[in-house]
This record gives C-alpha cells, sequence and structure tokens, in this order.
C-alpha cells in the first residue's frame, strides 16, 4: 500500500497538484489514521492534506477518482446477449446456457487464462489485469507511443500465448468452444486497452504536459495559436515563478559576504587574537532599479500580453520597477501590475493604450518629459517592442539620451533579426545606443533575456 501512496502523489503531481515530500508524509500518516476501508473519508483526507486552492482540491478530486477506479471488464457478444435475454424475459440465464460451456471446459485440457474467461468471473478478470499490469510495471507509462507496448506486456503476463495455443486447439476439436474463447479474448483486450489508458492519464499527463511546454517554449510567441494562448499564459506564470523562486533569496544569503581575516584579527587583539568577534567582507551592490518600457501597439498585440506577464513578474522579483506601456503615447503602469492580477493588469491596460498604432518617437517623448528622472546610473532600462514606428520620427536622440543616463539600456525585440531594418522597422538605429539587443520571439528567449538582466543585480 506504501507503493500504491507514492503512485498516487506521482499522479497527484502529474494532475498539477504540488506535493512536496513533507506534505506526502503527512498524508501518509493521516492515512494511517483513518485506513482504506471507507473511501469518502480518504478522499477528503487527501484533500485537506495535500490540496492548497480549490484548483488543486478539484485537480486532485479529479486525480483520486481514476486512480481508486478499476475499468470494468468488457462483456464479449455472448455474454451480451444473455444479459439481454435475461432483461427481456426477467429471469436469469438457466443452468443448462451456461453447462454447454463451463460444464464442457471441465474435460478439456485449457490453460487458466482460458477457464477464467469462460467461467465470466468479471472480478478475477479485474484482479488478474491489475496483477499483472504491475508486473508489467504499467505505472512507468509515460507516452502515448508506449500503449501498444505495455498492453503486449499485460497480456502476455496473463498467458495470452497459452490462450492463442488453446484456440488453435479447439478450432478442430470444438469450434464453438473456440469461437467463445475468440470472443473473450476480444473483451479481455479492451479491458486492456481500457486500463492502460487510464494509466497513461495517471502517470504520462506530466511528461506530456512536459512535453508540450517545451514546444512552446520555442513557438514564435506571435504564432501561437488562439487554442494555444491560454496554454503559454500557464507557461510564462510557470516562467515567472522560477524567476521569483531563483532570484528572491540569493541576496539574503549573500549580503554577508566573506570573512575578512585581517579586519577579524585586529578587532580581537584584546583577547589575543581569539575570533570572539567576526569582521565580514561587504561586496557593493547596486539596488536593483528597473526601468520598463513595453509596446502594446497593434503590431505587436499577440506578444505584448505575454511581455506584461513577465513585466507583472518583475515587480514581485525586483524591489524597484517602474513600468510604462504605450501605443502612440506612453502612461506608466506600475501601479495597475502591482495591486491587481496579471489577467485584470493586462486587461485595464491593453483598454487604455494596446491595439493602437505605435508611434516610438511621441512614445518617447512623453517619457522624457514626465519620467526621465526615474532613470539613473543605477537603472536598467528595458524596452521590449518590435521599434516599428509607421515612418514617424523614431526620435533615436531622446533614445540615446536614456542609454547615457542609464547603467544598461537593453532592447527586446519580438521579430526576427532578418527583418530587422526592412520597411518601418528602425531597429538597427536604436541598437546604436542600446547595451544590449536580444531577439526574444519566443518563451524560452524571453526568459533568458529576462533571467540574465535579474541576475545582474545578484
Amino acid at each position: 500500500m506504501r507503493e500504491n501512496l507514492h503512485r498516487f502523489f506521482r499522479a497527484a503531481r502529474g494532475a498539477g497538484v504540488r506535493v512536496s515530500p513533507a506534505e506526502s508524509i503527512d498524508a501518509m500518516r493521516a492515512v494511517a489514521k483513518v485506513g482504506f476501508a471507507d473511501r469518502a473519508v480518504l478522499r477528503d483526507t487527501f484533500l485537506l492534506t495535500l490540496a492548497k486552492t480549490q484548483d488543486e482540491k478539484r485537480a486532485l478530486g479529479d486525480c483520486f477518482d481514476l486512480f481508486f477506479s478499476q475499468p470494468e471488464p468488457q462483456r464479449d457478444a455472448s455474454e451480451q446477449q444473455k444479459s439481454d435475454d435475461a432483461d427481456t424475459s426477467g429471469a436469469h440465464p438457466s443452468a443448462d446456457a451456461h453447462g454447454d460451456i463451463s460444464g464442457g471446459t471441465e474435460n478439456e485440457n485449457i490453460g487458466p487464462l482460458a477457464q477464467m474467461l469462460l467461467s465470466q468471473d468479471r472480478s478475477a478478470i479485474s484482479t488478474a489485469v491489475v496483477n499483472a499490469s504491475g508486473a508489467a510495471s504499467l505505472p512507468d507509462i509515460r507516452y502515448f507511443t508506449q500503449r501498444g507496448i505495455f498492453q503486449t506486456r499485460i497480456l502476455d503476463a496473463m498467458g495470452i500465448q497459452r490462450l492463442r495455443d488453446d484456440i488453435d486447439e479447439l478450432t478442430a476439436s470444438n469450434p464453438a468452444l473456440a469461437e467463445r474463447l475468440q470472443e473473450a479474448l476480444n473483451g479481455l483486450r479492451g479491458t486492456v486497452r481500457d486500463a492502460v489508458s487510464q494509466a497513461l492519464l495517471l502517470y504520462g499527463r506530466e511528461e506530456a504536459e512536459n512535453l508540450r511546454n517545451e514546444i512552446l517554449r520555442n513557438a514564435p510567441l506571435a504564432r501561437i495559436e488562439p487554442r494555444q494562448v491560454e496554454q503559454m499564459r500557464a507557461l510564462i506564470r510557470q516562467i515567472a515563478r522560477r524567476l521569483r523562486e531563483r532570484y528572491s533569496k540569493p541576496r539574503k544569503r549573500q549580503r554577508r559576504g566573506h570573512l575578512d581575516v585581517r579586519r577579524t584579527l585586529r578587532r580581537n587583539a584584546a583577547w589575543g587574537g581569539v575570533p570572539f568577534l567576526t569582521a565580514w567582507k561587504r561586496k557593493h551592490r547596486d539596488r536593483p532599479k528597473i526601468v520598463a518600457l513595453c509596446d502594446v501597439s497593434g503590431s505587436v498585440a499577440r506578444v505584448s500580453d505575454f511581455f506584461l506577464l513577465l513585466i507583472h513578474s518583475l515587480h514581485e522579483v525586483v524591489d524597484d520597477v517602474r513600468s510604462f506601456a504605450f501605443s502612440g503615447h506612453l502612461i506608466e503602469v506600475s501601479r495597475i501590475l502591482e495591486t491587481k492580477s496579471p489577467e485584470e493588469a493586462m486587461k485595464e491596460i491593453m483598454a487604455k493604450v494596446g491595439f493602437g498604432s505605435s508611434d516610438y518617437g511621441n512614445s518617447f517623448a512623453d517619457f522624457e518629459d514626465e519620467w526621465m528622472s526615474t532613470v539613473t546610473p543605477q537603472t536598467t532600462v528595458i524596452v521590449l517592442g518590435d521599434a516599428r514606428s509607421n515612418n514617424l520620427d523614431p526620435r533615436a536622440d531622446i533614445l540615446r539620451r536614456i542609454g547615457e543616463r542609464s547603467k544598461r539600456l537593453v532592447w527586446l525585440n519580438p521579430e526576427g533579426r532578418m527583418t530587422w531594418g526592412f520597411g518601418d522597422s528602425e531597429m538597427p538605429r536604436y541598437a546604436t545606443f542600446c547595451s544590449v539587443v536580444r531577439q526574444c520571439s519566443t518563451a524560452k528567449q524571453l526568459e533568458r533575456a529576462v533571467s540574465d538582466i535579474v541576475a545582474t543585480y545578484q
């Protein structure tokens, strides 16, 4: 049962429930108290000890129902016909009807699987499928392409080769019984197929999710299909969570620095050099300060949604972040991103300045007039946009002054490098004044670029 619980925890993680080792230990202790007799109590025990949110409760409940259910053995044609006849007549099948088959098998030299199938003992068949699944290591299934392999393994563990031999021998001596066995074998294949499909849902979901995320991470953001938008948003939120986990704590751990031996000895001279008092080398670190300017015009509308999600995460990673959004003009959106959920913030920002015709020159002029003082020698300025200004004045002189005042000027462009400088793209002119210019057409490139920016402050 301990192994079953470990498999359930793994299935729960695949369903999106975050289960830590400590939480799994707590759940196992709780299960040891309540036992397995009452399925409803067991289900509530898992929900109380493992689920942290309503979404996790729903996912964990569905996972529990799937994990602790067994596929019903499929009926063959003759069994279904007898059931229909019984329903029609209102009586159970007669003993003579069963005796034609089961009674005749007692004298036949057939294997245990054939006898079990002919006895139509659904409980015994279910138990045999479960035991064979364990022998075939069914919980190790990860991908849908492995379904056929595990179906074959389970049937082999149940003794299908002997069953095939029995069918071949009976075809000559007892064709009716051979046909009955063949129908039962077809039903068994369906039962095993259902068991493998259920295991794939339980244990293959995490690998399938990882594979889908890896594909999305390398897919161009501008070409994401409508049905993939929500998946991409979930992926961006995962990236944001990784950034928070990776960069929110190291600053505290590294703040003390290394032991300063010379100052320590000097400070403890009164005690003969015994280091009662320690002195530490403190490496000077600039206070993190970021100013982000995000293009939300119509030309990058499909990408700006994901850009804003990453900017939202910066407010939780870095202490001092000022965020701005622009199309034809520029507004500050720092308070919106800090006080509202990502979905609400993006909706409000896009309603105010989104989907318009981009004018980089006018937007840079708005920034210079109102917020140029926010840029200091400790500031990293990030511009996220395609640098297409609709053949209007690009005002590269303002960008030059921003670059001169800031510590670094980073431009993240969602377009491929081959398109920079063509049409109304001002990217080559802007790149002259930037410290770093990166192509960020995929989620993977975007995560790497933002991670590199935040890492400079650690």
